[in-house]
């Protein structure tokens, strides 16, 4: 297949991309920054010049498919970037993506649509959950509107679907490399001690169930998609910590309350000193991880034929092989819920 990847340099797509190119499709990358060509070609993939946030949408040439991966991912920040990257950028490939003849539109979209505004506890949620468009996260928020466009756009010749991903880790990935950095600064802390359990999802698993997605699947259904085992977001945490020969025994912990309403002062703070990059803490963030959050993908191993095939223990050997283990100098944070 002809398949067009956005966000081909990102975590995500980066693996994607390598992965498509070895099973013998013809890939394209759509970046605007001329910069990424030689990270791009070395990875078999063919450039395409194209800027998601210019309000034309982007020409394209004839397709097959495409694998939308793009997105900001930030945990605070003004709302209406979230909405101009995530939202209306999404419409206008999937705009231009149909003109180009693709009959596949995969979506990655974010377990965290799911997530509500009081917090509470989610466990064993299926695709039956509502989506909450309107989240005081902007991030969340924008990416439950781009997925409802994707869903709806969907029709006979063009197939459009989402996979969501939990938490999205693997070698690169922005908190694993943030989190030696941050046990060292003894800044970081446990909500409620981190004992709540927490779905998560490799990287290549999530490239997993594109890969089935861009062969089988009902268009205009969303995928919840898991790695295969649940741990705590204490034990998740520390499985990567101990990759650097760190622990977390000694980390302290706040209540989601205290957290909650520390996240809401350092919001306004930095909205009020228009202080570049997210807050140390954020209610976005204290949502995301801050409470038991589990999925039940069972839709995906049945629809899809995904099989979740990246164990935990190969996960984490992942970061080894590929030379990517957690940098204690690097700096940032992130992630994918």
């Amino acid at each position: 297949m002809r398949i067009l990847v956005t966000g081909a340099t990102g975590l995500l797509g980066g693996r994607l991309v390598a992965r498509l190119v070895r099973e013998g499709h013809e890939v394209l990358a759509l970046t605007r920054s001329p910069a990424s060509y030689p990270t791009l070609r070395a990875a078999g993939a063919t450039p395409l010049d194209g800027d998601l946030d210019d309000p034309a949408p982007p020409a394209l040439p004839a397709l097959d498919a495409v694998v939308h991966a793009a997105a900001r991912f930030r945990f605070a920040g003004p709302r209406e970037a979230f909405f101009r990257t995530n939202v209306d950028a999404t419409a206008r490939l999937l705009e231009a993506s149909e003109r180009a003849g693709a009959r596949s539109f995969v979506y990655i979209s974010a377990a965290g649509v799911v997530m509500d505004q009081a917090g509470h506890p989610m466990r064993r949620i299926d695709e039956t959950a509502p989506t909450y468009p309107g989240h005081f996260s902007g991030y969340l928020a924008s990416k439950a509107r781009a997925e409802q466009l994707v869903l709806r756009a969907d029709k006979p010749g063009f197939r459009t679907l989402a996979i969501r991903p939990p938490a999205l880790w693997g070698p690169g990935d922005p908190f694993s490399r943030a989190l030696p950095r941050a046990l060292a600064s003894g800044r970081f802390a446990f909500i409620e001690r981190g004992e709540h359990a927490f779905s998560t999802c490799h990287v290549d698993n999530v490239i997993e169930a594109v890969q089935c997605a861009l062969q089988r699947g009902r268009g205009g259904r969303a995928y919840f998609v898991a790695d295969p085992d649940t741990l705590s977001f204490r034990e998740f945490v520390a499985s990567l910590a101990a990759l650097q020969g760190l622990s977390v025994e000694r980390v302290g912990s706040m209540s989601y309350r205290m957290a909650w309403n520390l996240g809401r002062l350092l919001d306004v703070l930095w909205s009020l000193a228009r202080r570049p990059g997210d807050p140390p803490l954020s209610r976005s963030l204290v949502r995301m991880i801050g409470r038991e959050f589990t999925l039940d993908d069972g839709a995906a191993r049945r629809e899809l034929g995904y099989a979740a095939g990246t164990s935990r223990a190969e996960g984490l050997r992942s970061y080894a092989q590929t030379g990517q283990a957690p940098d204690v100098a690097a700096a940032g944070a992130g992630g994918s819920a």
